[in-house]
């Protein structure tokens, strides 16, 4: 008898032993939903990743990292947009930046060719100048950036006249009297200020400097984000224009 128990436990132990393991599971309809991060974005600046790599990981557990209680879709969804949001934010401010560094050089490029010094050179230099102005002009359009700021028709036609005033006061071709009007446009611009509720107000033009009323007129007229964006143009503008008073 102890023989026969003996090759019935073999026999069992050859059963187990040779029986496949049992196929893993198929994968859950949430984990189809939730895509893994792609790897190749930012890959030169991995640790601005670290915040949406967690947000990934942690959308897609089963269970609150602070708690016991299970995440629900929404949940996590709203972490993954949260985070999402913060980066749009941060991807239309750099977009901006940029905007700024486009908008200077082609104004830097406009004041050359307005410089008076430019009526004192031969036909040909002045010529040769011009060409490569346009040269440089021509790989800088192949730069095309928008970041559209929502804007209605009258706003629209504030900004247009804005561009209009600063354009012809960059082509006077006199730096004296070109970083003086500049200055009443700047004054403008720092005459205007922001209360609590967002709304714009004006300060006494005397701590302000003389204004020029129909720049801030305008001014008002365009939206918050313009009128920064405006201000910062003139402040790059008066940063040159007072270089070349005193090279006069």
């Amino acid at each position: 008898m102890l023989e026969n128990l003996r090759g019935i436990f073999r026999k069992r132990r050859r059963c187990e032993t040779d029986t496949p393991p049992p196929p893993p599971p198929p994968p859950t309809k949430e984990s189809e939903t939730i895509p893994r991060y792609p790897e190749y974005i930012d890959a030169e600046t991995p640790e601005s990743n670290d915040g949406f790599e967690a947000s990934w990981a942690e959308a897609g557990s089963f269970h609150s990292p602070h708690s016991d209680r299970p995440f629900n879709a929404s949940e996590r969804f709203v972490t993954i947009l949260d985070n999402l949001d913060a980066r749009v934010e941060k991807l239309r401010k750099d977009a901006l930046n940029l905007q700024e560094k486009k908008d200077y050089l082609l104004m830097s490029m406009d004041l050359i060719k307005s410089n008076e010094m430019m009526q004192h050179m031969s036909e040909a230099e002045r010529e040769e100048i011009i060409l490569y102005i346009q040269r440089v002009s021509s790989r800088l359009g192949t730069v095309e950036l928008n970041v559209r700021t929502v804007r209605d028709n009258s706003q629209e036609d504030s900004l247009s006249q804005i561009n209009a005033l600063i354009d012809s006061m960059i082509k006077m071709g006199d730096p004296v009297i070109a970083r003086q009007r500049c200055q009443l446009y700047l004054n403008a611009c720092c005459s205007s200020s922001m209360d609590p509720s967002g709304h714009m107000d004006t300060v006494p033009e005397a701590d302000a400097g003389p204004i020029d009323k129909k720049f801030e007129s305008v001014l008002l007229g365009c939206t918050l984000d313009d009128q920064k964006n405006i201000k910062k143009r003139l402040q790059a503008l008066m940063g040159y224009l007072n270089k070349q008073t005193v090279s006069h």
